[in-house]
């Protein structure tokens, strides 16, 4: 039976995928890394700034613009959040969803353990669910549900094509930094922290594909939302020299402060946990209505909101009170499991954190030296409510430099690097040293009970697909005897060869077994000819972590790697483009190559550079 036009094209277009996910499968930078980086990168951002738009048009009608809340009547703002987490639980109701494990933790797991695979209920609950938090006041920020929705997006990209699962990782990197540069604008703040806080490594071939990704969504947002940077509005003076004193007892101040923040958050979570997720939401949005009813200007975490409080010169108490209640309400609002992200709260709290040291610093120095000998606190506020972004975000994520990026970007200023650089480091050794600090996304995933640590080997073969090592050159015997399986051989000694058959399991389904053949070496003149050994199976999309996995007890053997599509029929085909074996009578799977513990240790024990 000779091949039609159609199966030919099809034949042609299943070896062009299958040197796609070839490539794809080796650890290396390659042009279709990138342009799959690209294509995804820009679908995340897409994503992301869909919600935007809808958080703006939410914004806009319900409070008349952006974070404007003092537009609402008082029994408005107690009963708003209380709404908006009714109508959540409505949503996770429809979902079947039960446990709400969003935001940047939940990714972090999801990223280490399942490749960056997000469940579609979570997207579902995060998109409304965030939208919804961040309107109604909570004080959270855009950029849990930002993270969350972009790896899903882009991962979905990569799930589509069936790649292979490492760069299905690299692809969720690179969906989790165009949505933060979407969100924010901030290109390489974007870059610093997929690779400090998610990836937690610096490997080329994923640093590249993550730059072009976080260039796209940053292109994307900027046609749509324009070039302003949302803490332009911050300008940042000059710093003498003789500042850098005070900024170092600064930092020591916001690394207290960072740890007694994650201390409470870690502690009301804790308090809160017998209780059910819709009992923890309802109380949430009863708190922040209540404050919301009391203090309009404690709602939200929005950076416009600080900018006219700035710009309203605020007395000394006027700035602990709001800076009291954006303390209490964010750990409200994220302990009990607001679907929002902690970031953009520390950033509001940390400005805060600032402006109130430099009011502090002015009022105690008017009680002993002249203050006209200090630079003047207009000037100062700007700087130190930077600086206090900076520091306090670098404390309570343990991301130091994702911090000083991201306070360079959003301000657009190089004047800030080194008066940041004294205040991170300063409040980061603090955290940690002192107060035995560590980042608030690993305290909520030990708490939480997700992993998110690997061995340093698993770590490193989850870089490299199966196809990447696999052997094709091998031999396959259907139902193969003993005798011609030993004929072979002995012609040829360095070939593989692997027999399989079909035999119905303990359910009654037929099932492949897949049998590695070897010329057996041994004295005894009774001795069989053919050593037999039996395979487990992955499939082409898995890495060599999980070969590891099957292999690292027995140390010998190997696996069969077999197609994605897993009940394809077969045809054997000839040279000449007849089918050969045209007597299958089950399904059975496509057998790629063979990957043996020879192999896997040989690729484990390679030079580096």
């Amino acid at each position: 039976m000779l091949l039609s036009a159609d199966s030919i094209a099809t034949l042609n277009a299943s070896m062009q995928t299958q040197a796609l996910r070839k490539a794809l499968s080796k650890p290396a930078t390659s042009v279709q890394l990138c342009l799959l980086g690209l294509i995804a990168g820009s679908i995340a951002a897409l994503v992301i700034i869909i919600f935007r738009l809808c958080l703006e048009f939410l914004h806009t009608q319900l409070l008349g613009g952006v974070g404007n809340y003092t537009a609402l009547l008082d029994w408005q703002l107690f009963l708003l959040p209380i709404i908006a987490i009714l109508i959540v639980l409505c949503i996770a109701k429809l979902t079947g969803f039960k446990h709400y494990r969003l935001g940047i933790p939940f990714v972090i797991h999801r990223f280490k353990m399942h490749y960056g695979h997000i469940p579609l209920a979570t997207s579902i609950n995060q998109f409304f669910g965030g939208i919804l938090a961040l309107a109604s006041g909570f004080v959270v920020g855009k950029e849990g549900p930002t993270v969350h929705l972009a790896a899903a997006a882009s991962h979905y990209v990569g799930r589509w094509c069936k790649l292979p699962f490492n760069s299905l990782r690299i692809l969720a990197g690179c969906g989790i930094a165009a949505g933060i540069a979407a969100a924010f604008n901030t290109p390489f703040a974007a870059v610093i922290f997929v690779m400090e806080v998610v990836v937690r490594q610096y490997k080329v071939h994923i640093f590249v594909p993550i730059m072009l990704a976080a260039a796209s969504g940053s292109v994307l947002t900027r046609l749509v939302f324009g070039d302003d940077k949302q803490l332009s509005f911050l300008s940042f003076y000059n710093m003498d020299y003789w500042h850098l004193p005070i900024l170092i007892l600064f930092g020591v101040f916001l690394g207290i402060l960072g740890s007694m923040f994650n201390r409470q958050l870690m502690f009301t979570m804790r308090l809160f946990r017998p209780m059910n997720m819709a009992t923890r939401l309802l109380i949430a949005g009863v708190i922040t209505g209540t404050f919301g009813y009391f203090m309009p200007e404690a709602m939200g975490a929005e950076f416009v909101n600080i900018r006219i409080f700035i710009d309203s010169s605020p007395a000394l108490q006027l700035t602990l009170l709001l800076f009291a209640t954006k303390f209490v309400l964010a750990i409200i609002a994220i302990s009990l499991g607001v679907p929002g992200g902690i970031i953009g709260a520390v950033m509001v709290i940390g400005m805060l954190a600032g402006i109130l040291f430099l009011q502090s610093l002015f009022s105690v120095s008017a009680l002993f030296i002249d203050t006209s000998l200090i630079d003047g606190q207009g000037e100062l506020i700007n700087n130190y409510a930077l600086l206090g972004l900076a520091g306090l975000l670098a404390t309570v994520l343990h991301a130091p430099l994702a911090a000083l990026s991201a306070a360079m970007e959003l301000s657009s200023t190089q004047q800030v690097i080194l008066p940041a650089l004294v205040t991170i480091v300063s409040a980061y050794v603090t955290a940690k040293q002192l107060c035995n600090n560590s980042s608030i996304f690993i305290q909520q995933l030990d708490y939480q009970g997700l992993s998110y640590t690997t061995t340093l080997i698993r770590d490193e073969l989850q870089n490299t697909g199966v196809m990447a090592i696999m052997r094709e050159d091998f031999t396959a015997f259907r139902k193969g005897k003993d005798a011609d399986m030993y004929d072979y051989l002995r012609d040829k000694p360095d070939s593989i060869v692997i027999n399989y058959f079909s035999e119905k399991d303990d359910t009654g389904q037929r099932v492949t077994k897949w049998q590695l053949a070897g010329l057996k070496i041994s004295l005894q003149e009774s001795a069989q000819a053919i050593n037999v050994t039996e395979l487990d199976s992955v499939t082409e999309q898995q890495t060599l972590a999980e070969v590891y996995e099957l292999l690292y007890k027995k140390r010998h053997g190997g696996v069969v790697v077999l197609a994605s599509q897993s009940n394809e029929i077969i045809s054997e085909i000839g040279a000449d483009g007849e089918e050969i074996d045209s007597d299958i009578d089950y399904q059975r799977p496509i057998l790629r190559g063979i990957i043996t513990w020879n192999m896997l240790h040989t690729y484990l024990l390679r030079q580096q550079h």
